[in-house]
């Protein structure tokens, strides 16, 4: 019995199925980011499954209370303040994401080939090829512009 053969087929197979989950969770994360950058709510919220989750400290900053939100409901009206008020210094340069071939996580670094950028950490548990729960993590250059409220809508 060859089951040298047999292995190879199983870690090919392996392969294929690892570079399916991390082309499918790429395809969420550049559509979510896309739409962000784009400022196109209905874009965005497209990326969310319908219960999902957003956690982040901008969701108090600009709502007040916790900074969570669940669902279409709750995140359509707080997504809609985020592309209404994001601010100039908010860009999106990054460096490819890890997975595990359920959750995303990428950082968008502070300094950048042009630039300084808000800096954060985003995590992103995707299934089904939608975001099911998002956690935002914010470095000091982003806190920094929560704290003079960059956010401010004239």
């Amino acid at each position: 019995m060859d089951t040298t053969r047999d292995d190879e087929s199983a870690t090919g197979t392996a392969l294929h199925c690892a570079l399916a989950l991390h082309s499918a969770i790429e395809t969420v994360t550049q559509a979510w980011e896309r739409a962000l950058a784009a400022h196109d709510l209905d874009a965005l919220l497209a990326c969310y499954a319908p219960d999902a989750t957003v956690e982040s400290p901008v969701v108090a900053h600009l709502e007040g209370g916790r900074g969570v939100r669940r669902g279409h409901d709750e995140l359509r009206p707080f997504l809609a303040e985020v592309v209404a008020r994001t601010p100039d210094i908010r860009h999106y340069h990054r460096d490819g994401f890890f997975t595990d071939g359920r959750r995303a996580t990428w950082e968008y670094p502070r300094v950048t080939p042009d630039g300084e950028q808000m800096d954060f950490v985003e995590v992103m548990e995707i299934e089904d090829g939608l975001i099911q729960a998002h956690r935002v993590y914010w470095g000091w250059r982003g806190v920094d512009v929560l704290i003079h409220d960059g956010y401010h809508r004239e």
